[in-house]
């Protein structure tokens, strides 16, 4: 199935925006503005303790935890740990950046034009973005197997066409198939000797979703396939640039 693509995406920033738009008003303590002149992007503040101020932030989507000493003049970057060994930075982070920011990409990508692989009822999706011409797409595909067969896992197969001049001919042909998911498992088994041929004439309508699903990919900070959005254990967004090793995928798609 394809799910059809809701055409409004925007920057990354906008990505976060709802979030972080109230934060970056505020006038932060000079080394918080000075954490954000570096890249850092400063979500919101949480309590801390032994006299600090804590400072939830993120920088290239990930969460990090800022400590503003007493006097307002310093600030520490990293994980709180207490004498148990417990890390107080976590659950701050959890709530005011990893969940948001989960909620939100998943949203993103679950709009985007994408080719389910596997049965819909899978208690696990994982979304990649895929190119036709990629052998590491093709590699991923290949592995994921065990897991799609047994109706583990449902891959989403965020189409791009960024590789070659034919990934664009190709993914069309994908995308417009009858049966989309049985015209990727065919193209995928037969990879190696080209796949499926790409089509002469490009609609103006699978051209605009894959354009949009080209800037969703480098506006959450891609620029190679297959890259692969999955949630964790604890139900955080995690993201994987390349075909994983052996020792990944378990991570990724759970016991087999």
């Amino acid at each position: 199935m394809i799910k059809k693509l809701s055409i409004l995406l925007s920057v990354l920033f906008t990505l976060l925006g709802s979030m972080t738009l109230n934060a970056q008003a505020k006038d932060w303590p000079a080394p918080i503005k000075a954490l954000e002149a570096k890249g850092i992007e400063v979500i919101g503040t949480f309590d801390a303790p032994g006299g600090l101020a804590g400072y939830a932030g993120m920088i290239e989507q990930q969460p990090l935890a800022i400590y503003l000493t007493a006097d307002g003049k310093q600030a520490i970057v990293g994980s709180m740990i207490d004498a148990q060994g417990n890390n107080l930075s976590q659950k701050p982070l959890e709530r005011l950046v990893s969940k948001p920011i989960t909620a939100k990409t998943w949203k993103l990508l679950d709009e985007s034009t994408w080719i389910a692989d596997g049965s819909n009822n899978a208690p696990r999706v994982i979304y990649t973005f895929t190119d036709p011409n990629c052998p590491y797409c093709n590699k991923f595909w290949n592995d994921a197997r065990p897991w799609v067969k047994t109706g583990k896992v449902q891959l989403r197969h965020v189409m791009v066409a960024i590789l070659t001049p034919t990934s664009q001919g190709k993914a069309a042909a994908l995308l417009s198939a009858t049966d989309p998911q049985a015209a990727l498992a065919q193209h995928e088994q037969q990879h190696a000797k080209g796949g499926v041929k790409a089509l002469n004439q490009v609609s103006e309508k699978i051209r605009t979703q894959l354009d949009a699903n080209q800037k969703l990919m480098q506006q959450l900070g891609s620029s190679a396939t297959p890259t692969i959005f999955y949630k964790d254990a604890s139900g955080n967004l995690q993201k994987m640039q390349g075909a994983p090793p052996a020792e990944m995928l378990s991570k990724i798609m759970g016991p087999r």
